[in-house]
């Protein structure tokens, strides 16, 4: 921790260099809001986009691999150093891994004028450095125990690849996007298990006698085991009665390791409380689409965006307020409108979830995206004054 802040004292460039979750948080905000207000228009006809994806698949790919994966360089990149004792990655080689990612978004973007294979290239370029940096970090740290995080980021990198090949090949993706959303569930289960019940004990302390969260332990290893295994059946084996029987077990499962965090006593405070909330969404998407596999009349697209807006997308928005709240020497406290920004996406969440039931598609559709735009266009106007001022 020392020479971590060391390390950031020693950067004399801009703020917004100072630590791996200003830009990223920044940026993936900023992105996540720009995408859908593109989307919409794009995918209704009304405007055109110069890329060579499918209107679908390029809202899918710019959330799942453009800004899921910036918010998990925000935090990794914030961690790591806390993990290992190591230096914190600041100044220009941080500028060169924001440039990365941004390269990606433009080549995807503009895919049909690029060609679509320079495009897959230019993409895999941020996914493949974040994994090298993060896994040299936590190697040359000797912090074992986090390899893992990096197996997973390395699995996202390849599911990546996935998507380009198939969009390349067959013209859409499903496996690509069934590994992403797999392996961003996954890294919320292993860290979502770690930080959730720990930022309650954290508040629960002193606020007097009552149940507390329960630490880390064997059962949230076995429930982490068991995600893996039925993640790993849904990419294969999407459909047919055994996936949805697993995925249902594992949805149960994961609802009894939330009850055992006794998120219900966080009320007070929206930094802790949304964390329950967003875990939750795990837990439903699991039961979700395994009802949908085993024959109830509900979309499968309810469950993914339950997953993908309900469990990724409000857990990290949740971490980016809190930790840039945290990192900048300001209160841990959820101020009226970031609590605004937490219901935007929970509004969101709602109506893709409602739309999948069937009837008043249009109104859903249009509710969630007005949702989002509240969560991260609010998200970019609250904390680009945090994100690129000095702490």
């Amino acid at each position: 921790m020392a020479r971590t802040a060391e390390s950031l004292r020693a950067h004399r460039g801009p703020a917004l260099l100072q630590g791996g979750f200003r830009p990223f948080f920044l940026f993936a905000a900023l992105w996540a809001a720009i995408a859908i207000a593109l989307w919409l228009p794009f995918f209704e006809g009304r405007i055109a986009l110069p890329t060579a994806f499918a209107p679908l698949d390029w809202h899918v790919h710019e959330l799942l691999y453009g800004y899921g994966p910036a918010a998990i360089a925000g935090f990794l990149l914030t961690a790591v150093p806390n993990w290992t004792g190591r230096l914190p990655v600041v100044g220009r080689p941080l500028a060169v891994l924001v440039g990365l990612w941004a390269l990606g978004r433009l080549a995807v973007t503009f895919s049909a004028l690029l060609g679509a294979v320079p495009a897959a290239i230019l993409d895999a370029l941020f996914l493949l450095a974040l994994a090298f940096v993060a896994g040299r970090e936590v190697w040359v740290g000797k912090n074992r125990r986090n390899l893992k995080v990096v197996a997973v980021v390395a699995l996202l990198a390849l599911g990546n690849l996935v998507f380009h090949f198939e969009t390349i090949r067959f013209g859409a993706a499903s496996f690509g996007t069934r590994i992403g959303i797999a392996a961003e569930v996954m890294l919320i289960v292993i860290i979502g298990g770690r930080i959730v019940p720990s930022f309650t004990i954290n508040w629960l302390r002193g606020r007097g006698p009552g149940r507390s969260a329960t630490p880390f332990g064997r059962f949230d290893m076995v429930v982490s085991l068991a995600t893996a295994a039925a993640l790993a059946l849904w990419v294969v084996l999407p459909e047919g009665k055994p996936t949805g029987v697993a995925l249902g077990l594992t949805g149960l499962a994961h609802l009894a390791r939330l009850a055992r965090w006794a998120g219900w006593r966080t009320w007070e405070e929206k930094l802790v409380v949304v964390l329950h909330v967003a875990y939750a969404f795990v837990g439903l998407g699991f039961l979700l689409l395994a009802a949908s596999l085993l024959g109830a009349p509900l979309a499968p697209s309810a469950a993914l965006h339950a997953w993908t807006i309900g469990a990724i997308a409000q857990m990290t928005l949740a971490v980016m307020t809190r930790a840039s709240l945290a990192h900048t020497g300001r209160p841990l406290h959820a101020t009226r409108v970031i609590a605004i920004l937490y219901l935007g996406a929970f509004v969101a969440v709602l109506a893709r979830i409602a739309m999948g039931f069937g009837g008043l598609e249009l109104v859903f559709l249009h509710l969630a995206a007005v949702g989002w735009l509240v969560a991260f266009a609010g998200f970019v106007l609250v904390y680009r004054p945090i994100l690129t001022t000095p702490r």
